[in-house]
């Protein structure tokens, strides 16, 4: 099975030894994507609304680069440092996910990579090629 790394430029996880993701056969495995910039800084310093939509941003960006795209996600892992924006988040999966929604883990943690991160959200793809759904 083919497995290849999913690369975005710039690459602003480079600096910390992490892929954006992989691609294992028709599978895409995204990591965390959160509200960096293309300069590799955190923006919308507590502000969640940006946070968030920079996330979802990023992680199309990923899924794009990887030959994937957000109707093809499957699974999400949303990390939230404030489980009172859950409502809102139930908001952001109308907006950039389609029917049937993605399976979904969502947690509230005390911290992410930084202690300004809001949100920060993985996922799992099938790839665009693949994608034969059963709606």
């Amino acid at each position: 099975m083919k497995i290849s790394q999913i690369k975005i430029t710039p690459d602003t996880y480079a600096p910390f030894n992490l892929a954006q993701g992989y691609r294992v056969g028709d599978l895409l495995f995204i990591s965390g994507q959160t509200a960096i910039d293309d300069n590799g800084q955190l923006i919308g310093i507590g502000d969640f609304d940006v946070q968030a939509q920079k996330a979802f941003e990023n992680l199309e960006k990923v899924l794009k680069a990887g030959g994937s795209s957000l109707k093809n996600v499957v699974k999400v892992t949303i990390l939230l440092r404030d489980m009172s924006n859950f409502n809102k988040i139930v908001k952001l999966r109308e907006k950039y996910f389609t029917k049937p929604y993605p399976a979904d883990t969502i947690c509230e943690v005390s911290s992410l990579f930084s202690s300004e991160a809001l949100i920060e959200i993985e996922a799992i793809a099938v790839a665009d090629d693949a994608a034969e759904w059963e709606r």
